[in-house]
């Protein structure tokens, strides 16, 4: 395993310090919702996106723009609707007439889509035609438009609000699209505590702003930070034998995948793990992955990379149960003694 230098383990103190800076701006104007901001800033760290996903009224929105505004991020949001159109988020050519010569030239009039942080609101509104509208800015953090490439601001981040496929006029993500995010993250209703200091809040002068304490600039040297932390080869082990042994075509697969999933986790899936892994390794002021990071996010890194088969569904079961089934049966291995 490599020897950890002073620097990174100064860069690791720095990350944590910055991210209970972050919390705590958030905070003034989302209550409760830990657990969410702490997922939101993994994703973050680990220069992935996030799904998020609940019923409307839970502030999901509120909370994606105060993160922008604690990070000092550019920040645009683009409500998704059935009849919006690819060119409605990358941008399109435009005719423009020289005042001078009076010659006619294309002219790319940018999208919403060149920002920092996007909240596609209510992705799933949207047909699906639309929706991939997002997938090479997702990956390369890049948009093509009338065969010309143009580089979106760094650092990027996707992070998109679905509503419950069954509520009506909602469009499943198709599954490449699901794949580009690296967490989908499970938004609950507040418990009653917080649901009265929301009323408190809400219904007097008590709201307040988040104030940026971090910079862009910083937000790269944090995810640069994250790539540098030591993965234990145990743990990278243990990574594979969960992301191999869900998928129902695998020979290493569980007894009962094969009747259950219809399609498991590729590749990317294994790689977000362990990248969130190492973030999350930061927050909680480690300079190591362990076998806890894994098995805390494995549910958001897999539950959208998985897909019960019908008879699965028919029986209630759901991706979480499939997922928490497979962490209580893979043995987890011991690290070896240096």
């Amino acid at each position: 395993m490599e020897t950890q230098s002073t620097n990174d383990v100064e860069r690791a103190a720095k990350l944590k310090a910055a991210c209970e800076k972050i919390k705590q701006q958030v905070a003034k104007a989302i209550v409760g919702q830990d657990e969410v901001i702490n997922q939101l800033l993994i994703a973050i760290l680990a220069r992935g996106h996030c799904l998020l996903q609940g019923v409307p009224g839970l502030a999901k929105t509120l909370m994606v723009r105060s993160l922008a505004d604690a990070m000092h991020l550019n920040f645009h949001r683009i409500q998704f609707t059935p009849d919006l159109m690819p060119a409605d988020i990358t941008g399109t050519d435009l005719i423009q007439e020289s005042p001078d010569t009076g010659h006619r030239n294309l002219v790319f009039e940018k999208g919403p889509i060149f920002t920092q942080m996007l909240l596609a609101d209510e992705i799933n509104r949207t047909p699906p035609k639309t929706q991939a509208a997002l997938l090479e800015a997702m990956q390369e953090h890049a948009v093509t438009v009338g065969g010309k490439t143009y580089r979106l601001s760094e650092p990027f981040f996707v992070l998109a609000t679905q509503n419950p496929i069954e509520q009506e006029g909602t469009y499943p993500l198709p599954e490449a699209q699901r794949d580009r995010f690296l967490f989908q993250v499970m938004v609950d209703y507040p418990s009653r505590d917080e649901e009265s200091e929301i009323i408190d809040r809400t219904t007097s002068f008590l709201m307040g702003k988040p104030e940026p304490v971090v910079t862009g600039a910083e937000i790269i040297e944090f995810q640069e930070t994250v790539r540098r932390v030591p993965l234990p080869e145990h743990v990278k082990q243990y990574v594979l034998d969960l992301v191999r042994s869900l998928r129902p075509r695998e020979e290493t697969r569980l007894s009962w995948v094969r009747q259950q999933v219809d399609w498991g986790p590729g590749p990317r899936a294994g790689q977000q793990l362990v990248l969130a892994g190492k973030a999350r390794a930061l927050l909680e002021g480690r300079t190591h992955v362990t076998l806890e990071d894994v098995r805390h996010l494995a549910p958001p890194v897999l539950r959208h990379r998985l897909v019960p088969t019908f008879g699965a569904q028919a029986e209630g079961i759901e991706p979480d149960d499939l997922i928490a089934k497979a962490l209580a049966e893979i043995p987890m291995p011991k690290a070896k003694a240096l």
